[in-house]
């Protein structure tokens, strides 16, 4: 059954690490490496971050792996990046362990890491933090996001900036114009990237709708920026402009599609669309905007995908500010097609398929890479 849904989905390689000493179980996946710059050793560098949570079982840790690292691959792709796509994933026991990680730990992965060759090159996901990423580098050099043994450092104001700019995209599309003065916006979340992207549209004349479960963080991001803040449970459906979800995915499912009351959604977390083909086709048939989610926050991914790779602070910062014109192209490119879903993926495989016909091709290219029909979700880091 493993092999046959790595083969269906293309994927050039599956590790699955268990470190005896420390208990580690990790699945390491490398989706597609033919757009990676080679490295010193030979191979083609696929970037993706490490993800550190309990699953529900191993299968779903599996399904989680394989997916997010197809994922990379596109939005790597569609960011113009040098890389390929590739994640990993830590098995955790208990919820405790997700919030107090060991360097024991992080060695451990980071060696396994090490022995790739540079096939995988680690970041940050759900649960890693910067010390995490320097950990994990005093035995590897294939890893990025740290702050002092690995470079890059907190990705999430890039990753904040890339989203402002793919509503400014948003904007232009639909009104003609990118001003944010005057207009509104609900922010669902107000973690590391949905509070940066509050502060940054509030301060250009946005009017701010925001929302969180932590209500000492609402109160907090209410005074600094003079947002209206709403029940958790309400902003999903609140009037506005644009609807920014930076929380969780899945947040437009079947459930909640009919109640929304926005003309753009532009979101900042990942796979915010539960069903994200049928879901992307039925919000144009609403008429309502959608921002790829995979365009609109790849701007983490520039900021360390393009520090690793060689890139300057000014190659970096342009291509961050690129996202707002390459959504505009996505979403008048959607215009002929079923969702601006669709057409974001077709960007990105467009990109692949001429490294192709150049005979730039990691070991999985043959014609079209990896899946044969579009992903069902491309997100994380």
């Amino acid at each position: 059954m493993v092999f046959e849904q790595v083969t269906k989905m293309g994927h050039e390689q599956v590790v699955f690490v268990h470190d005896r000493e420390t208990g580690l179980r990790a699945i390491i996946a490398v989706h597609n490496s033919t757009l990676g710059k080679v490295q010193p050793t030979g191979v083609r560098a696929s970037l993706g971050g490490t993800r550190r949570r309990v699953y529900q079982n191993e299968e779903a840790a599996l399904n989680d792996v394989l997916r997010l690292s197809e994922g990379m691959t596109y939005k790597s792709a569609a960011a113009e990046l040098d890389l390929g796509g590739a994640k990993s994933v830590v098995l955790l026991n208990s919820k405790d362990e997700e919030k107090n990680p060991t360097e024991r730990e992080a060695v451990a992965l980071g060696k396994a890491i090490e022995r790739l060759s540079g096939r995988y090159v680690a970041a940050e996901d759900m649960n890693v933090t910067e010390q995490y990423v320097d950990w994990m580098a005093e035995v590897t050099k294939y890893v990025i996001g740290g702050k002092t043994r690995a470079k890059g450092g907190d990705p999430s104001p890039y990753t904040a900036q890339g989203v402002v700019n793919g509503i400014k995209g948003g904007l232009a599309y639909a009104n003609g114009s990118s001003d944010l003065k005057g207009v509104s916006i609900a922010i669902q979340g107000l973690g590391s990237v949905g509070e940066k992207v509050a502060k940054i549209v509030a301060a250009e004349g946005a009017t701010i709708i925001i929302t969180d479960t932590r209500k000492e963080k609402v109160d907090e991001v209410v005074a600094e920026t003079g947002g209206t803040a709403v029940n958790p449970d309400d902003i999903l459906a609140v009037e506005c402009d644009v609807l920014c979800p930076c929380a969780i995915g899945q947040v437009i499912n079947d459930d909640t599609i009919g109640g929304l009351r926005s003309r753009i959604v532009a979101p900042g977390a990942n796979n915010v669309l539960d069903k994200p083909l049928e879901h992307a086709a039925e919000l144009k048939k609403r008429g309502v905007v959608y921002c790829p989610d995979f365009i609109n926050n790849a701007g983490g991914v520039i900021r360390l995908g393009g520090l690793y790779i060689g890139m300057s602070e000014q190659q970096i910062n342009d291509k961050i500010d690129r996202i707002e014109p390459r959504l505009i192209e996505i979403l008048k490119n959607a215009e002929s097609m079923e969702s601006t879903y669709h057409a974001a993926y077709a960007y990105a495989q467009e990109r692949i398929d001429a490294a192709v016909e150049r005979g730039q091709a990691g070991p999985s290219a043959e014609g079209r890479v990896g899946s044969s029909k579009t992903p069902q979700t491309i997100g994380g880091l």
